[in-house]
């Protein structure tokens, strides 16, 4: 199981229910990144907090496999999503908001971009990945909103952001959310130099781009980089979310710092094979 403490920042949708959404159009963006645009149908229903907001993405894997879906996934519902044959079942993945707009040209429309790795063509990439490269318009997917883990106590203007390529779009959302006064530093690791996005961040965060030497284990530049990071006596928020042992490592670092563990959002989105 993946380590982390969302549960304990997180926060929650005030109303949270299935929405079906279609598939708008899809772009691959870069060496490792796809995005999906999705809207019509229950968009209205969703509402945007912005920050690193999440939700449940349920992809159909046959006609009508979105029909047996729970309005709710809580343990019990989990249970009976797993009851569902394999070759019905949708898939199930976790993605972040990497953009939401009210007036795009179908109506209200979320962006969500896709990491990209293995390859469609030849079977090597996951479910979800391969779908997004290969979805059409008018395509049918499933939503359930989670909320925010992104939570600062009151009075935190300086921040500390680090992520792989697996929380660039978490990422993204949270810059773009942070008041234009504050001040801190994000650092991204990245498959590739071309997987570089433009970032909407306050002037006074600086922004670390870290493309992954070829062979590295991932996470671990970003961990090294983050460490050398001088954390101010002044109130600081950490937030780092993707590889699982970069996430564990730097939340301790972070603490030894002098980081109050209420003020440090952590979440291993993934384990790397070392």
């Amino acid at each position: 199981m993946a380590r982390q403490n969302l549960t304990a920042t997180r926060v929650k949708p005030e109303t949270a229910e299935l929405l079906t959404l279609r598939v708008l159009r899809s772009e691959r963006l870069s060496p490792h990144f796809a995005r999906v645009t999705i809207g019509q149908d229950d968009v209205g229903s969703f509402t945007p907090m912005g920050f690193d907001q999440w939700f449940r993405l349920f992809i159909p894997v046959a006609e009508g496999s979105l029909e047996r879906l729970p309005n709710k996934l809580n343990a019990l519902a989990y249970a009976r999503y797993l009851t569902i044959a394999k070759t019905s079942r949708p898939v199930l993945r976790n993605y972040s908001v990497r953009a939401y707009r009210p007036d795009g040209p179908d109506g209200p429309e979320l962006d969500v971009d896709f990491v990209l790795h293995g390859s469609a063509e030849d079977g090597t990439a996951g479910p979800a990945a391969t779908w997004a490269q290969n979805c059409a318009r008018g395509d049918a997917v499933a939503i359930l909103d989670e909320g925010i883990g992104f939570n600062p106590a009151p009075g935190r203007e300086h921040f500390l952001l680090v992520t792989d390529e697996t929380g660039l779009p978490a990422i993204a959302g949270v810059l773009a959310s942070l008041p234009r006064d504050a001040t801190g530093h994000a650092v991204v690791e990245l498959p590739d130099a071309e997987d570089r996005q433009a970032l909407d961040a306050p002037p006074g965060v600086e922004v670390t781009w870290l493309p992954r030497t070829r062979g590295a284990v991932p996470g671990r530049a970003a961990l090294a980089t983050a460490q050398d990071l001088a954390v101010p006596a002044t109130a600081v928020h950490g937030w780092v979310v993707g590889e699982s042992a970069m996430a564990v490592a730097l939340r301790r670092h972070w603490v030894r710092a002098g980081i109050p563990k209420n003020d440090i959002m952590f979440c291993g989105y993934w384990k790397a094979r070392h």
